[in-house]
């Protein structure tokens, strides 16, 4: 007699209509093409049940989790518990657009007071809040925000809430900004994605990304200069690197790096080698297939109201505060480093 196939469950931040479960859906022929998985879809209460259903000893359950936002950044404690996780990697990395709709309950009050959404929706429509004047309410998820709607709020979330839990739309597209989009990593044991890693590496004709976290053991002056260094002289091209601090321990932090390379290229080792030989704690977050990178100018109105472009700028002493006097009752020398060299030669 032969048993049913388990099929393999990916878990996510639910209830269902949330944005991490439109990435599941969105996202599922592609990870059946990649993996040769089709997943059946496993709502969770908190991100933290996703990090444990992923650490069982299974093979068969992977999870999908909010990475990083291009307008708030990264999703902070999904990072640090990719950070404080034993026995989780990302896999894939995959995006949506975010587009938030205002939902109200069909019997809602006639005078609306409170906005809920996860955080980052919250930060992300704060036009809309503002203009309300609404009071905010944070949920764990947008979907939870709009499944659990009181009928003196209004619930922000995909237009997919709308239908799933019967709610009018009282105004669509209210985010701040058109082109938002989130990252999603696709998770997965450490067992289970050196599989798959090995298989891509067999292969060959893959490009990958890396995201790693180090945590240098000796802090002082020079230590992320020098580690920097390293990455420059063994020709790692850096897309990103931020900071965490280590929780309740001032001056001490975890630093994320993200590289264009895999980790058994040579060139990642050079890197890795001398920071470990330092003592230095270190570990790969994720590794998935690099994505096309763009290089796009920063225009000019693109910047923040104030700053400088110039030291020759009018405003260069309010803005840089390097116009103090010092006690020969000059100013700052805005020479170059150079300029200034060859004038003293």
């Amino acid at each position: 007699m032969k048993t049913a196939s388990v099929r393999p469950r990916l878990h996510y931040l639910g209830p269902e209509g949330s944005f991490t479960h439109a990435a599941a859906l969105e996202n599922s022929e592609r990870f059946s093409q990649r993996f040769g998985k089709d997943f059946v879809l496993v709502p969770e209460h908190t991100a933290n049940d996703v990090f444990a259903a992923v650490r069982t000893d299974s093979t068969d359950d992977f999870g999908i989790l909010a990475f990083e936002n291009n307008v708030e950044g990264y999703v902070v404690p999904n990072l640090d518990a990719l950070i404080d996780a034993d026995d989780v990697v990302g896999i894939d990395r995959v995006g949506i657009p975010v587009v938030f709709d205002a939902f109200v309950r069909p019997d809602h009050a006639a005078k609306l007071t409170h906005v809920a959404a996860h955080p980052h929706g919250l930060a992300q429509c704060r036009g809309f809040i503002d203009d309300g004047g609404y009071e905010q309410v944070p949920a764990a998820s947008n979907a939870a925000a709009c499944k659990n709607l009181t009928n003196d709020q209004i619930g922000l979330g995909p237009r997919i809430c709308g239908k799933l839990y019967g709610l009018d739309t009282l105004q669509p597209e209210v985010q701040d900004y058109k082109g938002a989009r989130t990252e999603f990593l696709l998770l997965a044991s450490r067992k289970t994605a050196q599989h798959y890693l090995d298989e891509a590496q067999d292969e060959g004709g893959y490009q990958f990304e890396t995201v790693f976290a180090f945590i240098p053991l000796s802090t002082g002056p020079g230590v992320i200069a020098n580690a920097l260094d390293i990455l420059r002289d063994t020709g790692l091209n850096m897309t990103s690197l931020i900071s965490r601090p280590i929780k309740g321990h001032d001056g001490t932090y975890s630093f994320i790096v993200t590289v264009d390379a895999a980790p058994w290229e040579q060139r990642f080792v050079h890197a890795i080698t001398p920071l470990l030989n330092d003592g230095d704690w270190v570990r790969t977050l994720a590794v998935y297939e690099r994505p096309d990178h763009v290089s796009p100018p920063v225009e000019t109105w693109m910047l923040p109201t104030g700053g400088v472009r110039s030291p020759q700028e009018n405003d260069a002493d309010r803005e840089i505060l390097w116009r103090g006097r010092s006690k020969n009752g000059q100013g700052a020398d805005t020479r170059t480093h150079e300029g200034a060299m060859n004038e003293r030669s």
